[in-house]
């Protein structure tokens, strides 16, 4: 089996990338997804995200859609992601660009500056957000309505796999542009 190219590689084979994700996160058998539905599979983020080799392509991939988006909406300001899985999403692509990062966790700490989001939103930063995996998009929306009410504008938001499950048409009905690196498609996932 072939492995993603080399961290240095400016132009990562899709192809090969995306086995070596379906490789690495696909499990078998009876999930709940955070969606509360039940699924035949699930694709274990961890097993991906974790692995350098997998991070240093999908950074290069973030970089290129990144570049696409400003094409589109102008200069972006932040990247953000929610906690845990986009965390380290959210920092291969801060470290691909150069751009700071946003972490969103799920509600506020309890301790020290009770806050809920860690790093500085200026009003009207442009900032996009970035998913792991995406089913419905409704942990997504929580996060980009919290960065939304910090005074930040987000334009875009981007994950590694969408699920084919209503995250696209629920992000772009609150008016993001939706961006997936991959569809469980292309990672050769089907329901058995």
């Amino acid at each position: 089996m072939p492995t993603p190219k080399t961290p240095a590689d400016p132009n990562p084979d899709r192809n090969i990338l995306a086995q070596a994700i379906a490789d690495a996160s696909l499990l078998r058998g009876s999930f709940t997804l955070r969606s509360g539905r039940t699924s035949t599979y699930y694709l274990d983020k961890y097993r991906f995200s974790t692995k350098p080799e997998i991070l240093a392509q999908l950074g290069e991939l973030f970089k290129e859609q990144i570049g696409q988006i400003e094409q589109e909406v102008g200069t972006v300001h932040q990247l953000a992601g929610a906690e845990l899985g986009g965390i380290p999403l959210v920092t291969v692509a801060g470290l691909s660009t150069g751009l700071t990062t946003i972490f969103v966790r799920n509600a506020k700490k309890d301790y020290g500056t009770a806050k809920q989001v860690e790093g500085i939103i200026n009003q009207g930063d442009v900032v996009i957000f970035i998913e792991d995996v995406a089913t419905t998009g409704g942990q997504a929306l929580e996060a980009i309505e919290v960065l939304k009410s910090l005074g930040a504008t987000v334009p875009a938001m981007m994950t590694v796999i969408d699920r084919e499950e209503g995250a696209r048409e629920n992000i772009e009905a609150a008016g993001v542009k939706f961006v997936a690196l991959f569809t469980k498609g292309d990672l050769g996932v089907d329901e058995e």
